[in-house]
C-alpha cells in the first residue's frame, strides 16, 4: 500500500478535523442532562478553514483518504 505524504495544508486539515472530532465527542461525553452537546464556533471555523485551504472543501473521499492514511502511520 502507497504511503501518503501529506502537503502542510492536507496536514494541518487533518490536524484541525481531528480536534473538532475529539471536542465533539468531548461534548457528547459531557455530563447527562447539561442540554445539547454545542461545539465553539472557532473549533469549527478553524476546521473549515483548514479544509479550503487545502482544497479539500467538498471532496470528503480525498479527505478521509488522508485522514485514513495519517491515523495509520507508524
Amino acid at each position: 500500500m502507497p504511503t501518503a505524504v501529506l502537503t502542510d495544508r492536507e496536514r494541518s486539515a487533518v490536524q484541525a478535523y481531528l480536534r473538532l472530532l475529539h471536542t465533539v465527542r468531548a461534548a457528547f461525553d459531557g455530563p447527562p442532562g447539561a442540554g445539547p452537546p454545542r461545539v465553539a464556533p472557532a473549533v469549527l471555523a478553524e476546521a473549515d478553514q483548514a479544509l479550503t485551504g487545502a482544497g479539500l472543501a467538498g471532496n470528503e473521499q480525498a479527505f478521509f483518504r488522508l485522514v485514513g492514511a495519517w491515523q495509520s502511520r507508524p
